[in-house]
């Protein structure tokens, strides 16, 4: 029996891994450095409260003021800390919108 509960236990663990990878299976949206204007300059608690923020939207109208408010308080930030930002190739309203997450 013993031998059994780590075996099972990889296998849980494989179709999680296959879950989370499946193409088409869309979890929610995470800020990541990748993603999110300005991490480096947010606190741990500023980047989940902008993660939970962007997940209650739901327009895209929305969306794209709490951008233009978030990228105003970034850019002053960079500015006061002398760090050049570049933004996103591609606007995370953009990203939720075609992700069917705004309408």
């Amino acid at each position: 029996m013993n031998t059994l509960m780590p075996r099972f236990a990889a296998l849980l663990l494989c179709f999680a891994l296959l879950a989370e990878c499946a193409p088409g299976v869309a979890g929610p949206w995470r800020a990541t450095s990748r993603n999110s204007y300005g991490w480096q300059l947010m606190t741990p608690d500023e980047r989940i409260e902008h993660q939970r923020h962007l997940r209650g939207l739901r327009t895209y109208d929305e969306c794209k003021a709490y951008q233009r408010a978030h990228h105003a308080l970034i850019a002053e930030r960079a500015r006061q800390a002398g760090v050049v930002l570049t933004p996103k190739a591609v606007s995370v309203c953009d990203r939720l919108r075609a992700r069917g997450s705004l309408r």
